[in-house]
């Protein structure tokens, strides 16, 4: 029973494999005619020509003070500039605010207590009212004015040579966040 199948399938499959696609082929050969594989030349090698260095009058790149500045813990690092922070006075606030990047603070709120104006600010989950004259962030801010929106700020900072320069900074009232 099974062989008059398997001969039935045979014979069907030989009908298939006839000579019929030879234009498929014809059409193959006519489109690869033209085909050939194009590498592009190689560029001209220039000529290494050296660049004379002279470094007279360049600052030294792997100078320590330029690598990490001392800056930090030592008052007399830099240029002395007329912007030099006072470490010790800083050390002697310890305030907490002082310990958090100005960006991780957020003003939720203003205050108008017996006509000194005050803002609420958060970070961390803690909340402290800050007055002008207060200080601010990681890089010395001080609180400069209060407005009922925003907080200003001048903040010092240092540069990679050491010097130490005024920045203007704003800590914007925050809506609150709406739970969804």
């Amino acid at each position: 029973m099974m062989r008059p199948f398997v001969l039935m399938l045979a014979l069907l499959l030989s009908s298939c494999a006839s000579e019929d696609n030879d234009n498929l082929k014809q059409w193959m050969e006519d489109s690869t005619k033209d085909l050939r594989g194009a590498i592009p030349k190689l560029p001209d090698v220039m000529q290494y020509i050296p660049v004379p260095y002279d470094a007279d009058g360049l600052l030294d790149p792997f100078k320590a003070s330029k690598i990490e500045p001392d800056a930090r813990f030592k008052q007399a690092a830099g240029k002395g500039s007329q912007f030099q922070p006072d470490f010790d006075a800083r050390e002697s606030r310890n305030s907490i605010l002082e310990k958090y990047p100005l960006e991780s603070i957020k003003m939720i709120g203003y205050l108008n207590v017996n006509k000194k104006t005050m803002a609420v600010v958060q970070v961390d989950n803690k909340v402290k009212q800050i007055s002008v004259g207060d200080y601010v962030g990681l890089d010395f801010g001080m609180v400069t004015k209060i407005t009922e929106s925003e907080v200003l700020l001048r903040e010092l900072i240092q540069d990679s040579a050491g010097d130490w320069s005024e920045r203007d900074s704003t800590l914007l009232l925050q809506g609150k966040e709406r739970s969804k």
